[in-house]
């Protein structure tokens, strides 16, 4: 089966926060300009062949298999594809249609041109991609193999990381290179330093030369530094390839004979103050610098295999991380400047908590197990996310469970006492259910409620004695799993006062507070990738060494030397 490119993407609309084209993460194969995706039986390749005529935003070209953003957005959509729609893929192979050139990273002429906050998410969806090729190998079973033709340069490097398995051509032409330092004036700060020394466990004086040579390494070299972890004969290269997808592909545990379910178009209905899904509501408050996404918990409590497979990409869990993962990253690209999501939800508990007993109780079912998986990545994606996080819970909420996982993942999360005058609900309630526990762990390997009692593990268990129960404001609060309460009188001014300091305080001082305080505990290479994309990545783009008008991103090319502030700081 071969999905082909055909016609191209629909363009931008107008319409974004600052008057830039709205970038829209919705794709599809047959959409596709710079990616084929060829499945046969067991194996599938994802072919790079870039388009180098269609960038995202215009005005550069895509040449030697560089990618923009666009292009990404189509890898993140076939490595969904493959997790969901083909259960038969065991192996996935990456690699170049271009003769003589597998990938030469980021187009550097799209980082030249672009604004500071493009760069630093385009950075970061693009490693959240990568970790996700990285998880489908660690806990799906899907297994990559990267067949590198050419130079490989920069993020087409950094691609090749990710995979289980390296092999270069060994035809005296082909290397792999991290050049950001000599020829750009930034670094490879997307996980590809990280993955070096803590995944290939290349040694670091030798990570440092390797770093630094603008030619990078072929051959012997690079197997005998861990770069890679065979070279082959131009004569030997498809049968290797072959012979390693079927070796990787005996080890996994994906079902042959099971059958994938498709991922429609997702739903989404634009309005001029937001955006509306069968089950997330959101919308802006551009005065008040803030985005508010209401959530809408299940309308039925039958959560089944069968139903699974009757409803497919509809089945509640499922729709809901689709629809939230790509509201998330709509207001990380076009929403800039509402810096505060404000949480909210509607809905039956007890649905939520029905919902998690099937999850739990058929975790084993490779289609469930997926869906978990990206019930966590996209909670990942809200908590490495440049925002506010604030949660608040009232009266008809349904935080429980899943959900709660938002409450826990908020920098603060404001509860009401009872009830508003009036209103007939009963009170907000918060439960947990034993996926709070370990199903979803964040970037620092723990869950959320661990990181949360990092030293008080008499409070973690007292908060596990508690799953299942509904618990009002009074007990929450005494459990530690809310921030504050307040009763109907207090809670919407204080709520307002809250939300109003909030959005006066400078963006880059919370951006640098929240990233600090969100990823206690351990250190994995994951919270490594994060954090130092948040600061050091963050800090040299802004830096004129790299972005200024002599600096060296925007001089490559030009024949010109850059010219560097000389001062280290």
């Amino acid at each position: 089966m071969q999905y082909n490119s055909g016609s191209a993407p629909a363009a931008p609309e107008d319409g974004g926060a600052a008057g830039e084209p709205v970038i829209d993460f919705r794709t599809h194969p047959d959409r596709y300009r710079h990616w084929r995706l060829e499945i046969d039986g067991e194996v599938a390749r994802l072919v790079l062949d870039v388009d180098e005529k269609a960038p995202l935003l215009g005005g550069y070209e895509l040449k030697l298999n560089s990618y923009d953003l666009g292009v990404d957005i189509e890898l993140h959509d076939a490595v969904q594809r493959l997790r969901f729609e083909h259960p038969e893929v065991r192996v996935v192979v990456i690699r170049s249609g271009k003769e003589r050139a597998f990938c030469a990273g980021a187009n550097i002429r799209m980082l030249a041109r672009a604004s500071h906050c493009h760069k630093v998410n385009f950075c970061k969806f693009t490693n959240e991609t990568r970790l996700a090729i990285e998880d489908a190998s660690a806990h799906s079973g899907q297994k990559y193999l990267c067949a590198v033709n050419g130079p490989c340069a920069g993020g087409g490097y950094e691609l090749a990381l990710a995979c289980d398995r390296i092999v270069l051509v060994d035809d005296r032409s082909s290397s792999v290179s991290l050049p950001e330092v000599p020829l750009l004036g930034v670094l490879p700060g997307t996980g590809g330093l990280t993955r070096l020394v803590d995944k290939r466990g290349v040694r670091r004086d030798l990570a440092d030369l390797f770093c630094t040579l603008e030619e990078g390494v072929r051959g012997r070299r690079a197997v005998a530094w861990r770069l890679v972890d065979e070279t082959v004969p131009p004569s030997r290269f498809e049968a290797r390839i072959a012979e390693l997808a079927r070796e990787l592909a005996a080890t996994s545990d994906r079902p042959r004979e099971a059958r994938g379910i498709t991922l429609r178009p997702l739903a989404r209905r634009e309005e001029p103050d937001g955006l509306v899904y069968p089950h997330l509501e959101l919308r802006y408050d551009r005065p008040g610098r803030r985005a508010h996404l209401r959530i809408h918990g299940p309308d039925h409590a039958d959560f089944t295999l069968a139903r699974l497979e009757r409803e497919g990409d509809a089945f509640w869990p499922l729709a809901l991380a689709r629809e939230l993962d790509d509201a998330v990253l709509h207001l990380r690209f076009n929403e800039p400047e509402l810096g505060l999501l404000v949480f909210e939800s509607e809905g039956d508990a007890r649905a939520v908590l029905a919902c998690d007993r099937f999850l739990e109780d058929h975790a084993d079912h490779w289609l469930v197990r997926e869906i978990r998986l990206y019930l966590k990545r996209v909670l990942k994606r809200v908590d490495v996310t440049s925002r506010s996080l604030l949660v608040l819970l009232t009266p008809g909420s349904c935080f429980a469970g899943t959900l709660a996982e938002l409450v826990f993942a908020a920098d603060r999360s404001v509860m009401l006492e009872g009830t508003f005058e009036g209103d007939n609900r009963p009170p907000a309630t918060l439960t947990l259910s034993s996926l709070n526990f370990g199903a979803y762990p964040t970037a620092n390997g723990l869950s959320r409620l661990e990181t949360r009692f990092l030293h008080d593990p008499a409070a973690l268990e007292r908060a596990r004695a508690a799953v299942a129960r509904p618990l009002e404001a009074e007990e929450a609060a005494e459990l530690g799993l809310v921030t504050l309460t307040f009763d109907d009188v207090d809670f919407e001014d204080e709520v307002r006062i809250m939300l109003e300091e909030r959005a006066a305080f400078s963006p880059d001082a919370l951006t640098g507070l929240e990233a600090n305080l969100r990823f206690p505990g351990p250190e994995t290479l994951e919270s490594k990738i994060f954090a130092r994309l948040s600061a050091w990545q963050n800090w040299i783009f802004q830096r004129p060494n790299a972005t200024g008008p002599e600096g060296a991103l925007r001089r490559y090319g030009t024949g010109l030397r850059p010219h560097f502030d000389r001062e280290r700081v």
